[in-house]
């Protein structure tokens, strides 16, 4: 339902502008039934349509009349979702001639760019080719199109400068050219559009001072103008367009005050505006004093400084107030709490004092008080049910006689102003987490704790362990079903690192995420933050131009501005990021804080999705621990195997598999038979390739690729994805290794660490397919420097002396083996006699 309502809303204008020219054309349908459509227009649409890959839809272009079908009568196109769609005027030349005059290619990923016939409907005035993936500049011959009234262009990859020539449309009532990758500042003769009522221009790339000519644009009812490079003061001008009903002005550069001309725009009801910098002074709140019909108010990280003023109180329409990161200062107003309609307050990150107030209104779900300097016991309203309060880093009293604080998340105390518990008695020395997932350990032995608490727009969890906790802020106003966790699936491997299941979920924030590590030793450590996009998008589709944009802090620091998730996975889906730090715990805390800043789209893939993610965090010690540091059990053994040899174990086969028989004899006791589904559940949990993986890094097992042949099937040299040189071993169909002995191997091989050994990355089981990945190395096999050329043959006591030491790192797992212990001592005897 979201999603239809921000529809609906964003093709208000086009809804109005096809009843005008439904109602006109519907009027040329009754006078004439046997006009056609201009030649040359037909011919270039068909040409644009031929090189799209699309064709018309069985409602138009009937028996090859262009102007034809709901083409001419009074279908609404849009709402009647008929896509690809056109619109005819056939009321020229005396009702004989049709010219095309809408124009509508909507989310039907056509690419390339903007192709050169458009510029000669120069009847159109509508042309709408949203979320499409459009390349290249906008060319000038888009100033032939003078009849135009609505464009709407955004959600492709269009870039270059704008041209001027836009400012010869000056019949336009609605203009958006968002999400895309256009460079340079808004043309000046923009100015010239004064009938238009709406722009649409977030996420578009454009930068610099907005033009003086900007101030002729009276008649804009709808400004969308976030995430951009705009610089400068925010223009005074903007207040002399008194139409306003909405303008979102969030995440690009401007300096304050905000103007107090704003004063003016009495008819707002949405105004988003945050991270304005402080350099031309403080705001303050009385330019809102004349807002009386907002519903919506976003004034976030804008240096604003006073106390909430008591004017608030008349804002009958008021349902969701962010004030949060600035400098208010004085008491929480009492008549906030109960003003009706208010269902999300924001005030976290002030300098508010005093306690909550005594009272609140039913229809009040969320509110954030987080990072200010509160304090007192809690109101009895605080058990509520269906609330979400986020009062972390404050100074509220806990204990027996504040027992409304019992009813609260388990941990709050712990949160408080300076995080007192553990305060000079340290427990721990590192801390990981698995954000958004389930508890796991990883390849290089971490084990990372579940984090799956559902957590919401104002709210934070303590882990039962109280080493670690999580704090949210920040609500997505336009997202009625907002994500707070997100899954992929579990069999979606990421290509630069062994640890996909890692990546696999990620937790989501609209605003402001915190994580905190607890009672920590003091001294400094290694901080490993880890991001994936978990969304495939497709390559050359128009959700690619999503961009996720947040700020990283540790430890109060700002370690890096404007971190572009996308930019640094190369838009790759399934690509990870890693961040480390070093930083410095002197209070026995840590804090990591990833901050929403504005910036990014906002609505890409879907309306509202926007703000940092992360998938997991790490925070190891650069000293020797003196504390106990008891986490959760669990194994760590390795995940990754070995084996003898220098590309494929072949001369040493023998030998692992004696090993391998002593090792099953142990666990046939538990295990009479192993398929498939055990394979997943033993010890060492072995990284799986599919198929196709494999078959792409071999050249689908071209012969030129292969290394040779052993017992069991042939081995052969491949690249993965990520650039990675393997040895695949493909087991023959026809070979008498079953299922049993084929997950012995991996078992075995896995529980094995040498020096002399070759690592294993993973294995692939599908059906009756089954393949060893192999590190690669390029000295050729074993059997070649045993029996090969003179210059390559090892001597035999060299030989022996690395087999024995393998075999030494074997009886370590399996000291009860005889056969193995029986094999040393006659290869030390062997070896004696050649020395």
């Amino acid at each position: 339902m979201a999603a239809v309502r921000w529809r609906v809303a964003i093709f208000l204008g086009v809804f109005a502008a096809s009843q005008l020219v439904d109602i006109h054309i519907g009027h040329a349908q009754t006078t004439t039934t046997n006009a056609t459509t201009d030649p040359s227009e037909a011919r270039a649409l068909n040409r644009m349509f031929e090189r799209w890959e699309i064709s018309a839809t069985d409602s138009w272009n009937i028996s090859g009349e262009v102007c034809s079908g709901v083409a001419t009568n009074a279908t609404n196109v849009e709402t009647n979702n008929i896509n690809p769609s056109i619109k005819c005027d056939c009321s020229y030349d005396n009702n004989s001639t049709c010219h095309i005059i809408l124009l509508r290619v909507y989310d039907l990923n056509v690419a390339g760019p903007l192709p050169d016939e458009l510029w000669n409907f120069t009847y159109l005035s509508n042309l709408i080719l949203d979320k499409n993936y459009l390349t290249g500049p906008i060319p000038a011959a888009i100033g032939n199109l003078s009849r135009m009234q609505y464009l709407s262009i955004g959600h492709n990859a269009l870039s270059g400068p704008l041209p001027r020539e836009l400012g010869l449309l000056t019949d336009l009532r609605f203009l958006a050219f968002g999400t895309n990758s256009f460079s340079g500042p808004l043309p000046s003769e923009l100015g010239s559009l004064t009938r238009l009522s709406q722009i649409y221009i977030d996420s578009s790339g454009v930068s610099g001072p907005i033009p003086a000519s900007f101030a002729n644009l009276r008649n804009l009812e709808r400004v969308w103008a976030s995430d951009n490079g705009f610089t400068g003061p925010i223009p005074d001008f903007i207040g002399s367009w008194s139409s306003l009903t909405l303008l979102k002005f969030q995440g690009n550069s401007f300096v304050g005050p905000i103007p107090a001309s704003f004063s003016n725009l009495s008819l707002l009801n949405d105004l988003r505006i945050s991270d304005v910098s402080n350099a031309n002074g403080s705001s303050s709140l009385n330019f809102l004093r004349n807002m009386t019909s907002l519903s919506t108010l976003v004034l976030r990280n804008n240096n604003i400084s006073g106390s909430i003023p008591s004017f608030l109180e008349g804002f009958w329409s008021l349902t969701f107030l962010d004030l949060s990161f600035n400098n208010l200062n004085g008491t929480v107003p009492e008549f906030l709490f109960i003003q009706t309609p208010l269902t999300n307050i924001f005030l976290g990150s002030n300098k508010l004092t005093g306690g909550l107030p005594s009272q609140k209104s039913s229809s009040l779900g969320n509110i954030d008080l987080s990072y200010n300097e509160l304090s007192r016991s809690f109101p009895s309203w605080i058990n509520e049910d269906n609330l979400q309060v986020n009062v972390v880093s404050n100074n509220f009293t806990f204990g027996d006689s504040n027992t409304a604080s019992r009813t609260l998340p388990s941990g709050l105390e712990c949160l408080q102003k300076n995080f007192p518990c553990s305060r000079g008695q340290p427990t721990y020395s590192r801390f990981a987490v698995n954000c958004g997932g389930r508890s796991i350990t990883s390849n290089d032995g971490i084990e990372y704790e579940a984090d799956t608490e559902a957590l919401g727009p104002a709210t934070y969890y303590t882990s039962s362990t109280r080493r670690w906790a999580v704090s949210n802020s920040g609500f997505a106003v336009d997202n009625a079903a907002p994500e707070y966790i997100s899954s992929t699936s579990t069999s979606s491997q990421f290509t630069n690192t062994l640890d996909s299941e890692l990546f696999q979920s990620v937790r989501h924030s609209a605003g402001d995420l915190r994580y905190y590590g607890l009672g920590l030793q003091n001294g400094n450590y290694t901080v490993r933050l880890q991001f994936a996009v978990t969304i495939n998008p497709g390559i050359g589709s128009w959700q690619t131009a999503q961009r996720r944009v947040f700020d990283i802090y540790v430890q109060g620091g700002l370690e890096e501005k404007d971190f572009d998730l996308q930019r640094e996975t190369g838009r790759d889906p399934f690509r990870t990021v890693t961040r480390e730090f070093t930083v410095e715990v002197v209070e026995n805390y840590m804090e990591i804080h990833l901050f929403w800043a504005g910036k990014g789209t906002c609505c890409v893939p879907a309306q509202a999705v926007y703000g940092p993610l992360i998938s997991a965090i790490s925070a190891t010690p650069n000293f020797v621990p003196t504390v106990s540091d008891n986490p959760p059990g669990g194994s760590k053994k390795n995940q990754t195997g070995l084996i003898v040899g220098i590309v494929v174990p072949v001369s040493v086969a023998a030998s692992l598999f004696t090993f391998a028989f002593c090792y099953l004899s142990q666990r046939r006791k538990k295990q009479k038979n192993i398929d498939d589904e055990e394979f997943l559940g033993i010890d060492a949990q072995t990284y799986t390739f599919s198929y196709a993986e494999l078959r792409a890094a071999t050249g689908d097992f071209d012969p030129s690729n292969k290394l040779g042949e052993g017992g069991f099937g042939p081995v052969y040299k491949g690249t993965l994805a990520d650039g990675r040189l393997v040895a695949v071993k493909q087991l023959s169909v026809a070979s008498h290794q079953g299922k049993s002995q084929f997950v012995a191997e991996i078992a075995t091989i896995s529980a094995v660490q040498h020096r002399n050994l070759v690592k294993l990355y993973g294995c692939c089981i599908e059906g009756v397919k089954r393949l060893l990945v192999y590190e690669y190395l390029e000295n050729k096999s074993l059997d070649q420097i045993l029996f090969g050329a003179s210059s390559e043959m090892l001597r035999l006591a060299t030989f022996c002396s690395i087999l024995i030491s393998c075999l030494n790192s074997l009886t370590s797992d399996w000291p009860n083996c005889t056969t193995t212990n029986r094999l040393i001592s006659a290869l030390e005897s062997q070896a004696q006699l050649v020395i």
